[in-house]
């Protein structure tokens, strides 16, 4: 394979993988508080040596995966009437405590577990600002969150949810479609009052006519790529049998 086909073949790795982060996004539309991602491709630059090119063409570029960044822009609020589903009104994030250590999420939807703690849909528990479980008592029926995160029954206060921030929130590596881990280096920053909203749900942020979009245009880049690699393997193939046609 020379040039032109390494070139067409870092393309080709660059759309599959747009591709897949693409229908990544559009699987978790109606996941609540999921994140859309983005993929960041570069120009890697190389120069061409012990060459014979054309003016201008001493460069070659190909396609490089550098990164993917989450949009952190907030999806939309719709109220349940559930007094368990906890939106976010700005930043922040939930922690909760699951069998890998602490992790955090906008995915507020929990309900009462085992020995009535307060839980997410996954089964790990929501902290408060102590950094243990929220637990509700049996004669606590009816419960209110107070927007600074304070939760209280008919018989008065029982915590108040922990809600965190980070300085670098890019940083922060994803664990599945809700939960995202603080990574290396990283600490949380305690949010002293966050803005909650009782009985809502924060969706996901995914567009999914844009998405849509998108996922059309990336495959069809995929498809041009694809056919200009075919047409480069029968160009190579056709010169070699003209050059073993000559020598024969």
């Amino acid at each position: 394979m020379d040039n032109p086909g390494y070139i067409a073949l870092s393309r080709l790795v660059a759309q599959n993988r747009a591709t897949a982060v693409l229908a990544h996004n559009m699987a978790n539309a109606e996941t609540p508080g999921f994140r859309a991602s983005r993929p960041v491709f570069a120009d890697h630059l190389e120069r061409q040596r012990q060459a014979r090119t054309a003016p201008g063409g001493e460069s070659l570029h190909f396609a490089q995966d550098r990164a993917t960044w989450r949009d952190d822009s907030p999806g939309a609020v719709q109220t349940t009437g559930n007094p368990l589903d906890i939106a976010i009104s700005g930043e922040g994030l939930f922690s909760v405590q699951t069998p890998r250590g602490e992790r955090y999420t906008r995915a507020g939807r929990f309900s009462l577990g085992p020995e009535g703690t307060v839980v997410d849909a996954e089964g790990n528990a929501l902290l408060d600002t102590g950094g243990n479980p929220l637990r509700v008592a049996p004669n606590d029926v009816r419960l209110t969150i107070r927007g600074d995160g304070t939760l209280l029954s008919e018989n008065g206060e029982i915590g108040k949810i922990r809600v965190s921030r980070f300085a670098q929130p890019q940083r922060l590596v994803a664990e599945g479609d809700r939960l995202l881990a603080a990574g290396e280096g990283q600490a949380p920053e305690a949010i002293e009052r966050p803005a909650l909203v009782q009985g809502a749900l924060e969706g996901s942020n995914v567009r999914p006519v844009v998405e849509l979009t998108r996922l059309t245009a990336e495959m069809r880049e995929f498809q041009f790529m694809a056919q200009f690699a075919e047409k480069e393997g029968e160009r190579i193939s056709g010169a070699v049998e003209r050059i073993l046609r000559k020598r024969g």
